[in-house]
């Protein structure tokens, strides 16, 4: 029984284990770009965005002026470094701490939104634990041949 589990668990990892950094790329991709959307949408209607952040989101610790420039930003800058695939880890460790915060000072998407947030940061945690993977920029920058520096 034993040798049976291990037959058919090494024929779905010789099955998965190609796929793996296209699933890495995909995490990426859907995350920068849900991201991104939303921070065109807060740039795009600027006055919009200061209203909400002024008195509906309830952004802890810093005042609500410097939470809607900060939030923007990330929403438009992460996204773009987590497509690329560089800097990946800390650039998605920042965007799961903006998520993280976006859900706690909105209380509505805890009726509407929060399972997206969930699924957002669940991606996110592959590319924290993982990484870029295959089809990255850190995966290009990375493969420079090692020389020592006597050579």
């Amino acid at each position: 029984m034993l040798n049976f589990i291990k037959q058919v668990d090494d024929l779905a990892r010789r099955i998965t284990d190609p796929l793996i950094p296209f699933l890495l790329l995909f995490t990426r991709l859907w995350v920068a770009w849900v991201f991104f959307k939303s921070g065109m949408v807060k740039y795009s209607s600027w006055d919009s965005t200061l209203y909400l952040f002024e008195y509906e989101y309830q952004v802890p610790l810093i005042p609500w002026q410097i939470a809607a420039y900060a939030g923007t930003a990330a929403e438009l800058i992460l996204p773009a470094f987590l497509a690329l695939g560089l800097f990946t880890r800390p650039m998605t460790l920042a965007l799961f701490a903006f998520n993280i915060t976006a859900v706690i000072s909105y209380p509505l998407l805890w009726e509407k939104g929060f399972f997206d947030h969930q699924l957002w940061g669940m991606m996110m945690l592959v590319n924290i634990f993982w990484g870029a993977g295959l089809f990255s920029a850190d995966k290009l920058l990375n493969n420079e041949p090692k020389q020592s520096l006597l050579e």
